[in-house]
């Protein structure tokens, strides 16, 4: 693996230094009863060699979101009981944190390794794998026992602290191993953080634990710098959120990008449009993958023509989210009675199988909510066609209840980017609600300045289809200078609904 600081490693260089470090964690930082060690590193070798040291010393790694507000993050070490945080000097100088816990700087690690550490890594590194797990005292550790615990976005309310075990996220590696097919020859881009749970699993422990190679960078934002990385390094293999693909589309040059094989858009609805887009300038064309962070975090992928192994069985169609991946079961209920819906109907979707948390941290009574007899509720309203690809029709949350009615926000959003006059490349709109009290809802429309006055609009909703009750009021449009965006790439959608209320409040 290697990163944009110029640090590389091969196979050996990464046991070696990973054995090395565990030393002196061990010994200069980690208490014996320290359990959860916080982690606040970006997308990087080093970043890198802490997820995987911490494991081969029983200890529990969290990664923390640098760019949720710093009362946030001292929440989630509340919440994990955190004592420690891994971190270098450059992240806490760009964020300007003020953490609840004893700060350590990685890059001070190596003044301390000593000749007797590296010797005895060397050693170490040449055992055969059931001496060195009796060596290092994790022999016992069962697919049960936490791995790490990583915590949602807080795009909606406060973050929850997902346990997650070593059979999560091994089921996960050996179900995108099945459906891709990665090989020798293959590059993964890591641009995702590791606290977000698809840079974690799929760009971090993929790489560690199958054959590729893997390309880190500390900011998905820097279009730049990500082109550079996959010229030189032949990247066949990249997974981004749309927002991030977005930016590619107007800033990588296509010949940078002219090595990718495989492309998956996830973490929120992938657009046609977009995927059109992208496709028409690189030549390849993104997929949709879906999950979230309570399953580890991944559910479904459309998988690219060139990795399709079985030609006689489609595998992937616009307009899903894909077939479930191997060992995950799904379903789709009624919305109010939970029963199970024939194939074609849109009801809420369910899951079950090996990815499915152990639960939130300290929080059994969100637990029960969401897990029941074994399948996840994930909150999306969805409908599975005879083929079994998933086609996902909204979110519960971003439904607003207007008139006795159920409108939802997507739609009308999609509406709203389509008479702006925006495309894919540019995110013009979002909508999210208030209360009312006539209605019980009001839509509030964020929009990105337009020549197009709000009256203007909402003429242009009727004549596109929009019933009367979907179309937001002429004095519910907000001109903002950007949309609110999280570090994951994820639209904000807690900011959004606080900066409507503080607009629209009554």
């Amino acid at each position: 693996m290697s990163d944009s600081t110029g640090s590389a490693l091969t196979g050996n260089g990464l046991l070696l230094s990973t054995l090395v470090l565990r030393r002196i964690l061990k010994r200069e930082v980690l208490a014996t009863d320290e359990t959860f060690v916080g982690v606040l590193l970006p997308p990087s070798v080093g970043g890198v060699l802490v997820n995987a040291a911490l494991p081969l010393m029983r200890r529990i790694a969290v990664n923390l979101n640098y760019t949720m507000p710093n009362s946030l993050i001292n929440h989630c070490i509340a919440q994990c009981g955190i004592r420690h945080v891994l971190t270098s000097r450059r992240v806490l100088d760009k964020f300007k944190l003020q953490l609840d816990a004893k700060i350590v700087y990685v890059e001070d690690f190596r003044e301390k390794a000593t000749w007797f550490d590296k010797a005895c890594a060397w050693v170490q590194s040449k055992l055969p794998s059931a001496i060195l797990e009796k060596r290092l005292g994790i022999v016992n550790v069962t697919g049960d026992d936490l791995l790490t615990v990583m915590f949602t976005s807080g795009s909606t309310g406060d973050p929850k602290g997902v346990m997650l075990s070593h059979d999560n996220v091994a089921s996960q590696i050996e179900a995108i191993q099945q459906a891709v097919q990665l090989n020798d020859d293959d590059v993964a881009m890591g641009v995702l953080p590791f606290f977000h749970l698809y840079g974690y699993t799929a760009t971090m422990w993929t790489v560690l634990s199958l054959a590729p190679q893997g390309v880190y960078h500390f900011d998905p934002r820097d279009a730049h710098e990500v082109g550079k990385l996959c010229s030189k390094h032949h990247v066949t293999v990249f997974m981004a959120t749309p927002t991030f693909l977005r930016i590619y589309l107007r800033r990588v040059k296509p010949e940078e990008f002219r090595t990718l094989d495989t492309v998956f858009g996830a973490a929120e609805k992938l657009p046609k449009e977009l995927s059109d887009a992208f496709e028409a300038r690189f030549g390849m064309r993104p997929y949709e993958a879906y999950g979230c962070t309570e399953l580890s975090p991944l559910v479904a992928v459309n998988i690219p023509p060139s990795r399709n192994r079985e030609p006689s069985r489609p595998s992937a169609r616009e307009g899903t989210v894909g077939r479930p991946i191997p060992g995950v079961r799904v379903k789709v209920v009624h919305m109010e009675t939970g029963e199970d819906l024939p194939t074609g109907e849109t009801g809420m979707l369910l899951v079950s199988g090996p990815n499915v948390m152990k639960g939130y941290i300290n929080r059994p009574d969100l637990t029960k909510k969401v897990i029941r007899d074994g399948w996840y509720v994930t909150g999306d309203l969805a409908r599975i066609d005879t083929d079994g690809f998933i086609e996902i029709t909204g979110r519960e949350s971003r439904f607003s209840k207007i008139g006795g009615e159920m409108v939802p926000h997507m739609t009308v959003e999609e509406t709203l980017q389509r008479v702006l006059g925006g495309d894919e490349e540019h995110l013009m709109v979002v909508v999210t609600a208030v209360p009312d009290p006539f209605k019980g809802e009001r839509l509030i429309v964020m929009h990105l300045p337009v020549d197009k006055s709000p009256e203007q609009i909402r003429r242009e909703l009727s004549a596109a289809g929009l019933p009367n009750l979907w179309i937001p009021s002429a004095d519910s449009f907000y001109e903002v200078a950007e949309i609110p965006v999280l570090g994951t790439g994820k639209l904000d959608l807690r900011g959004l609904k606080e900066l409507a209320l503080a607009k629209f409040s009554m």
